[in-house]
């Protein structure tokens, strides 16, 4: 990785050093996108740029670096913060501002290198969480030793029968280990009950009708979008059920 990098100074002298001793950073290396030398052009630059990492000096004139970091940190997106100043004073203001180091002037080239890594890891790491987040849920299907990852967009009704669940969707069924319950209390905006042995999706739900069964000549079922077999409503859930297809039309 190659840290697109900001450096923050009042002082031209600091940042032409800050620049030497980066070029002689390899892993990760830096590429020094833009200086800044006060708090205000910094935020600027910040606004336009995509960068990696800010290295920003604590006193300056106008707009300080702890300024500059506290505006930061309502961006998801924001760089990462490495303070880089003579005042050590300042490091637990540094840290609750949630930067990833503290470097104290004159800087050595192996405490930057050490600073660099932790930035890296940093970025990776959020990285990894943001596309996990970004990843669509899943419903894990263990089938004669294969594994299959359902995902949970596509299911469109739960049913407990026995000590299993039959998770449906439009081209098929599959038999999980689990419980109803579970997938209620985690998911209660996608689906609702509407029996005790059923969860239906509710994006899914397109109709609420007579159903005979063969056991209730007055029983109810709801039509799901993509298949043909209804899924049962018993008569507790049948009010929450036509409050939910009130909502939908």
């Amino acid at each position: 990785m190659t840290l697109k990098t900001l450096i923050v100074d009042d002082e031209a002298l600091a940042r032409s050093r800050m620049r030497t001793l980066l070029r002689d950073c390899i892993s990760p290396g830096a590429e020094v996108v833009a200086e800044a030398s006060q708090g205000a052009e910094a935020l600027q630059q910040l606004g336009t740029l995509a960068l990696d990492l800010v290295l920003l000096d604590v006193h300056m004139p106008g707009v300080d670096g702890i300024e500059v970091a506290r505006a930061l940190r309502s961006r998801c997106d924001a760089p990462a913060v490495v303070f880089v100043t003579a005042h050590a004073a300042h490091a637990v203001t540094a840290f609750d501002l949630e930067a990833i180091d503290y470097l104290t002037k004159p800087v050595r080239a192996e405490r930057l290198q050490q600073a660099l890594q932790k930035v890296e890891r940093f970025l990776k790491e959020r990285r990894a969480l943001q596309q996990a987040e970004a990843a669509p849920e899943t419903v894990l299907i263990q089938d004669r030793g294969r594994a299959e990852r359902v995902p949970l967009s596509e299911v469109l009704y739960l049913k407990s029968e026995y000590k299993y669940l039959t998770v449906r969707t439009a081209t098929r069924s599959h038999i999980l280990d689990g419980s109803l319950n579970e997938f209620e209390e985690r998911y209660p905006q996608r689906f609702l009950r509407v029996h005790r042995n059923a969860l239906v999706a509710r994006s899914a739900i397109r109709a609420l009708e007579k159903y005979d069964d063969g056991e209730d000549a007055e029983g109810w079922a709801l039509r799901l979008d993509a298949i043909p077999e209804p899924v049962a409503v018993s008569r507790r859930q049948l009010a929450a059920v036509r409050e939910v297809l009130k909502e939908t039309r």
